[in-house]
């Protein structure tokens, strides 16, 4: 089996995984709870995060508490949330305005995106993890789309990476095009860095 068959392997025995955790529920508790402690000094006004498929952890309760709490504060510069929408010709992403709510339309890979909402930049970004491993790398689903945007996004925004702890490859070999993260976050605490 070649590189490229034996991650794809990985990846969706991954998947399958993660579908099948018999306390997933709990998990995904548990990283709410994280991701909310670790976002309470950040000074960031706008952050992207993506919409959940495939048993992903879901960020968006957590994110949209991190608004509440903002508008709470009375802060001068309201904080904002945007979801990621496919550029079919560059395979990059923008990020759209997302809230509760709003109006919704399915990818041309069927993810539901916002629809007409303005384009908005990131300055944190929050990046699904089918797999990770030390050093901030990631194993997706396979597509390019996230290190194609941080390698074109100026400036680039700091990256975190979401997963379940089952999700944790100790040997997983980044390849040159990888853009590492600068954080990982699981349901057990911070992972990355260390």
């Amino acid at each position: 089996m070649d590189k490229a068959e034996a991650k794809k392997a990985l990846r969706k025995a991954l998947i399958e995984e993660r579908l099948n955790l018999p306390d997933r529920m709990a998990r995904a508790e548990a990283l709410q709870r994280v991701m909310r402690i670790w976002l309470f000094d950040r000074p960031d006004v706008v952050i992207g995060a993506y919409w959940p498929i495939k048993g992903e952890f879901d960020p968006l309760p957590a994110l949209h508490r991190w608004k509440e709490d903002g508008e709470l504060l009375d802060e001068p510069q309201r904080r904002r949330i945007g979801l990621p929408v496919v550029n079919k010709e560059h395979k990059t992403l923008t990020f759209h305005a997302w809230y509760p709510g709003c109006p919704m339309e399915e990818d041309a890979y069927g993810i539901p995106k916002p629809k007409d909402t303005e384009i908005i930049v990131p300055t944190l970004l929050f990046v699904p993890c089918v797999g990770y491993s030390a050093g901030g790398y990631r194993l997706g689903y396979g597509g390019g789309f996230y290190d194609r945007t941080l390698a074109a996004l100026l400036p680039k925004p700091f990256t975190v990476g979401l997963g379940y702890t089952q999700g944790y490859i100790d040997d997983l070999e980044p390849e040159p095009h990888d853009e590492p993260l600068d954080a990982i976050l699981n349901d057990n605490g911070v992972v990355w860095p260390v």
